[in-house]
C-alpha cells in the first residue's frame, strides 16, 4: 500500500541545515565517506522531508542503513531508503534541469516463513528472506549440503568424548563442566582432533531464537595446567535468530592445551545474551601406528604450546603494548606452526574492527613475514557467499556482510602457518605482532572496535 507521493527536492544532508524546510517534500541525498547515515536520517527529520532518498557513492555498494551505538536509542519518523549512484546521477540531473520529479514509498507485504527439505529428508524452515530473492532459497540449499557433508564426517569413525549436553550458556559463568578425558599419551596418537559443536534454542520457530550475533568462547584448564589455564580452544559466533548451527572444527595444534586427563570446559558468549543451549562433543580419529611413526620419523605430533600475543582495544595504542617473544628451538623439535584465531568487532569512524579490513603481521626473525588480512570484511555478500563453508544462512539482521575475520553463524578456524623453515636451532629466535587497518597503525577518532586474538607456537617433535 503506497505510505506517500511527494515532489523530490535536493538536500545536503551531511551539513547543518539552518532553518531550511522540506515539509511535504521527499529529500534526496548524496552520500559521503565519513557521513553516517544516522544524521543524514536526523537533519530529513529536522527539515521536516516526507522521506530520504540516499545516493550511494560512485563505488559504494548498497546497503543497509544501520545505526550505530547510542544512535540506535533514537528514532526519526522518516522512511528511507538507498538507490545507486548511477540512479541518483539521473535524478540529481532531472532537477538540476528544472523538471519534477515524484517519488512513492510504498510497504508491499510478502510472505516470509517457508519451509525445505533437507538432505536427511527432514522438513525445518528455511529462514528469514530480507529481500525478495531466490537466492535466499538457493543459499539455504547450499546449506542442505554443507550439512550433510558434515554429519557424513561426524559418522566416521572416532573417539568421542561429550563435554556438553543442551547446556545453556547463558549469563556470567556460562556452561562449566570438569570432563575425563583419555590419557595424554593416548590423545597424541590422533591425527585429527575436532570440535562437534552446535547452538540451539528454546521453541519450535526461529523467531524464538535469540538475536544479535554474538561472540562464543570455548576455555580449557587441565588439572596440571599452567601457563595454559583458561586459554581459548574454540570460538564461533552466533545465529541470529536461526536454531540450525552445527560445525566441526579442527584444532588439532592446539591438542597440548588438554594436557591432563581431567579438564575443565568452560563456554561462554556476552552475559547480557538471551540463552542459547550447546551440544559440544572432542572428536579424535585417525589413529596413528606409533611404531611406523617412530620407524619413519612420520607424521610428528604437537608436543608443546608457546603463547604468544593477545587482542586488546584497536587505537591508536593498540601496537604499543606488544614486546617481541624470544624463543629457542632444539634439535629435538622437527616442525614449528604459528596458530592464531582473529576476529575484529565494534564500529569506530572507520566502521572498525566489524566491518574494516585489518591486517595482522606475525614477522619472525626479524625478515619472515606471516600475515594475516582481511579481505572480506565489508563485502556486499561476503558472508553469504560462504554457506557452503558453514555460515548459517538467511540469519535476521545484516548476516550478507562480510566481516573482520568471521561471519554470523559460523565457526572461527584457527590460522595455521608452518613456520618451522623461518627458524633457527642455534640461536635464539624472536617474533613480533603488529595489527594495522589501511597500511598503518589504527587511529579512530570515536569509539575503538576491538581485537580478540589468541595465538600460540606449536611445537611438533617425533613419536
Amino acid at each position: 500500500s503506497p505510505s506517500g507521493t511527494a515532489e523530490i527536492m535536493e538536500l545536503d544532508a551531511c551539513k547543518n541545515p539552518g532553518n531550511s524546510s522540506l515539509s511535504g517534500k521527499m529529500a534526496i541525498a548524496q552520500h559521503i565517506k565519513g557521513c553516517s547515515y544516522f544524521k543524514m536520517v536526523k537533519t530529513a527529520y529536522t527539515v521536516k522531508a516526507a522521506g530520504l532518498i540516499v545516493v550511494a557513492e560512485k563505488d559504494e555498494y548498497l546497503v543497509d542503513m544501520n545505526c550505530n551505538g547510542a544512535e540506535c536509542n533514537v528514532r526519526y519518523p522518516v522512511p528511507a531508503t538507498m538507490i545507486s549512484y548511477t540512479d541518483g546521477k539521473e535524478i540529481f540531473t532531472m532537477l538540476k534541469s528544472k523538471k519534477k520529479v515524484k517519488v512513492t514509498f510504498q510497504t508491499t507485504p510478502s510472505h516470509n516463513f517457508y519451509f525445505g527439505i533437507d538432505g536427511e529428508g527432514k522438513i525445518e524452515e528455511t529462514g528469514w528472506l530480507l529481500y525478495p530473492s531466490f537466492l535466499y532459497f538457493a543459499w539455504q540449499l547450499q546449506w542442505y549440503n554443507f550439512k550433510s557433508n558434515l554429519l557424513r564426517n561426524i559418522a566416521e569413525p572416532a573417539k568421542v568424548v561429550k563435554v556438553f549436553n543442551d547446556s545453556s550458556i547463558q549469563g556470567q559463568y556460562g556452561a562449566s563442566t570438569i570432563v575425563s578425558l583419555p590419557s595424554v599419551q593416548e590423545m597424541s596418537q590422533y591425527q585429527d582432533v575436532e570440535l562437534d559443536m552446535a547452538l540451539s534454542c528454546r521453541g519450535k520457530r526461529d523467531a524464538e531464537c535469540p538475536p544479535w550475533d554474538h561472540t562464543v568462547q570455548l576455555y580449557v584448564c587441565c588439572s596440571n595446567a599452567t601457563s595454559h589455564c583458561q586459554q581459548e580452544l574454540g570460538r564461533w559466533i552466533t545465529s541470529f535468530r536461526r536454531r540450525i548451527g552445527h560445525w566441526l572444527t579442527p584444532v588439532a595444534p592446539l591438542l597440548p592445551l588438554l594436557s591432563s586427563s581431567q579438564c575443565n570446559f568452560t563456554m561462554k558468549t556476552v552475559p547480557w545474551a538471551q540463552p542459547w543451549f550447546t551440544t559440544l562433543n572432542l572428536r579424535f580419529s585417525h589413529k596413528i601406528n606409533t611404531t611406523i611413526a617412530k620407524m619413519y620419523g612420520m607424521p610428528l605430533k604437537p608436543s608443546k604450546l608457546i603463547p604468544l600475543f593477545r587482542g586488546g582495544t584497536f587505537d591508536k595504542n593498540y601496537n604499543k603494548k606488544y614486546k617481541p617473544i624470544h624463543f629457542n628451538i632444539t634439535s629435538k623439535i622437527k616442525r614449528v606452526k604459528l596458530v592464531a584465531v582473529i576476529t575484529g568487532h565494534g564500529s569506530d569512524n572507520n566502521n572498525c574492527a566489524e566491518f574494516c579490513v585489518t591486517s595482522h603481521h606475525f614477522i619472525v626473525n626479524k625478515k619472515h613475514a606471516n600475515v594475516r588480512t582481511f579481505k572480506n570484511a565489508g563485502n556486499q555478500l561476503g558472508c553469504a557467499e560462504r554457506v557452503l563453508d558453514g555460515v548459517t544462512p538467511n540469519e535476521h539482521g545484516t548476516w550478507l556482510y562480510g566481516r573482520d575475520g568471521w561471519c554470523d553463524g559460523q565457526e572461527v578456524k584457527p590460522w595455521v602457518v608452518d613456520i618451522t623453515d623461518q627458524l633457527s636451532t642455534k640461536s635464539v629466535n624472536t617474533i613480533t605482532y603488529h595489527g594495522y587497518y589501511n597500511h598503518t597503525d589504527p587511529h579512530p577518532t570515536f569509539k575503538p572496535g576491538y581485537i580478540i586474538l589468541y595465538s600460540f607456537l606449536s611445537l611438533y617433535e617425533s613419536y
